[in-house]
């Protein structure tokens, strides 16, 4: 940046946002008590141990141990530099950056302000310029109206080898960001050409909108060409973690309940003419482990509704599969008659009767009953015995009684057999699934319990390692008083206390520091003043909720406790050499560490 940020000024911003409202923009909150929980962007996890402490103005993972303010969400998130991310939550909050601060830094990376650059001038092109007109009619006949196409950001790359790249150049962009985009291709002889070319351009972006890349529909008829392109994967882009309006749908998911996956984009923009403004897609691939995280984040109501056809229903029987696995879900279902995808549903039925399809999602057991059920002739007992079979196999894992009545009761009709005996058959077969599982947990081998989700206690951001310090009670108490109280300071001071930890006693020392050069000392203040490997320690301290009140024999206890932990760390040395001594029969030796031990153990009282 072109001048250093004043303090007052990031403590403006900071204050000015609420880092619930900021983080609800990447993942549900829950309340729970006094804080919000939810899933942590950071790392896979099954059960939520991201916590927000919307009092505090913190947020802290329990899993992988990343936490902070704000502003250090947004480090993490969108990987900023802490200029940066002030200027990225300035900008939420509407407040300008003062006079001679920040100079031309954007708070998007260099690549994502050459997306949104990139974005504006195809959309440029095909609303406003004559080169665009039979791509804006190619996109009317396929009912695509003015509205949609803002809406979706929508615009036309030309059949032109570089306007896009001498627009770029124009803009100030050098070659090797050019290279690393994706937007080009590169000849044998290093010159760049414009990858897309007599294209639709339908921008993909990320969680809060910014488009990471492009996937380009052609307009003409020449069927030598591949019909849709997309961007290379790219530093900012991986198709594997990307869903199609999923900045816009999440918000929609709020009001409608619920979000729709469908198979591609084109599924969710005549959903949105349907008057449904909740849908996702992923990108001409089929659906990964990591977007079934990104989904679960936001909400665990998801109505599947791939395409009607053959491999649209084997894909969705598949997708049922990874989010039964995922767990935490309530999961719909909806599958168009005739072989219809949602685009051409809605195109021959109309919006009311598409909105209708979807409100009678099925249940995933309903789903693959029915898709069972077309696998065998019922009329024949040997096949409706195999019938029953498999699917009593679908519903011995059901934890719900109700649940189960119902499916054996539309079985029992389906088939003519008495529920009674359907039950039978659930119970044995769970029985044996029970066995199974119990016999696999037997043969997993026995590891070292690691934290949540087989994370490990570091973490990095921008290269640098963050360093997890073992906690001790005494010591956070400590520290906390030290921080939270002039008096305790002081006495702590006078007793030319210093804290054994290294980690520690850098703080209180930082602390210090931070006290001469603010008026107006916070904690969220503090965490942007100290480095990174030491905010862990703060942010820790701060979520444990500790009273501020205190006694001086309080603070006299604790450091007692900190001298005893210290002896006995010494007294368990000691004994290690005692054993040695026993080993060697050396009695003289065996004596004098006999002898400390006990002077050690009168200390401690």
């Amino acid at each position: 940046m072109a001048g250093r940020i004043p303090d007052e000024f990031i403590n403006e911003v900071r204050n000015s946002v609420n880092i619930v409202d900021v983080i609800s923009q990447y993942v549900t909150l829950t309340k729970k008590g006094k804080d919000y929980t939810g899933l942590c962007p950071f790392h896979q996890e099954k059960t939520p141990s991201f916590t927000v402490n919307e009092a505090k103005q913190f947020f802290k993972c329990f899993g992988c141990g990343k936490g902070g303010n704000v502003f250090k969400f947004m480090m993490y998130q969108e990987n900023l530099t802490f200029p940066e991310s002030v200027k990225a939550v300035a900008d939420m909050a509407h407040i300008k950056m003062p006079e001679g601060v920040g100079g031309k830094t954007e708070s998007l990376s260099p690549l994502k302000k050459m997306y949104q650059d990139a974005t504006e001038f195809y959309q440029h092109i095909l609303l406003t310029t004559k080169t665009g007109e039979n791509a804006l009619k190619y996109a009317h006949d396929r009912e695509l109206d003015e509205d949609l196409l803002e809406h979706f950001k929508i615009g036309y790359a030309p059949d032109n080898d570089g306007i896009l790249l001498t627009f770029l150049k124009q803009k100030g962009y050098e070659d090797d960001l050019l290279r690393r985009s994706g937007l080009f291709v590169e000849s044998k002889e290093g010159k760049l050409y414009d990858r897309f070319r007599d294209r639709l351009m339908f921008p993909l972006s990320d969680e809060v909108g910014r488009t990471i890349a492009f996937s380009g529909r052609r307009i003409s008829n020449n069927s030598e060409i591949a019909k849709y392109m997309n961007s290379p994967e790219t530093e900012i882009f991986t198709k594997s973690k990307l869903l199609f309006h999923l900045s816009e749908a999440k918000k929609a998911a709020r009001s409608e309940g619920h979000l729709i996956l469908y198979e591609g984009y084109m599924d969710v923009i005549a959903a949105y003419k349907a008057g449904i403004k909740s849908g996702v897609a992923s990108m001409g691939t089929s659906l990964t482990d990591e977007q079934v995280y990104i989904l679960k984040r936001i909400t665990p109501n998801v109505i599947i509704n791939y395409d009607g056809d053959p491999p649209g229903i084997h894909a969705a029987e598949r997708a049922c599969g990874m989010f039964q696995k995922a767990n935490g879900f309530n999961l719909g279902i909806v599958v168009l008659p005739e072989n219809l995808d949602p685009d051409e549903y809605v195109k021959k039925y109309g919006a009311q009767k598409y909105q209708g399809q979807v409100k009678a999602a099925l249940t995933p057991i309903d789903f693959l009953l029915n898709r069972l059920a077309l696998k065998f002739n019922l009329h024949n007992d040997r096949e409706k015995l195999s019938f029953i079979d498999e699917a009593v196999q679908l519903i011995a894992p059901l934890n719900d009684p109700v649940a189960e009545d119902l499916y054996l009761g539309k079985i029992a009709k389906q088939t003519s057999v008495n529920i009674e005996s359907l039950k039978v058959s659930v119970l044995r077969a769970r029985r044996k699934l029970n066995r199974a599982r119990n016999h696999q947990r037997q043969m997993q081998p026995v590891v070292a319990p690691t934290d949540f989700e087989n994370n490990e206690p570091s973490q990095a951001i921008n290269g640098q390692e963050v360093v997890e310090t073992a906690e001790n009670p005494a010591l956070r108490r400590l520290l906390y008083l030290f921080i939270h109280s002039e008096e305790a300071r002081n006495y702590l001071l006078d007793k030319n206390f210093l804290f054994p930890d290294s980690a520690y006693a850098n703080l209180a020392e930082l602390w210090l520091k931070y006290l001469d050069q603010t008026s107006t000392p916070t904690v969220q203040g503090f965490i942007d003043f100290v480095p990174e490997q030491f905010q862990g320690i703060i942010v820790s301290m701060e979520m444990a909720e500790m009273p501020e009140d205190y006694s001086k024999q309080e603070l006299d206890d604790q450091l007692q406790a900190l001298a005893n932990s210290k002896i006995d760390e010494q007294l368990h040395q000691l004994l290690d050499s005692l054993q040695e001594a026993q080993m060697r029969n050396d009695e003289q030796d065996m004596l004098q560490i006999t002898q400390k031990i006990i002077d050690l153990k009168r200390q401690k009282y």
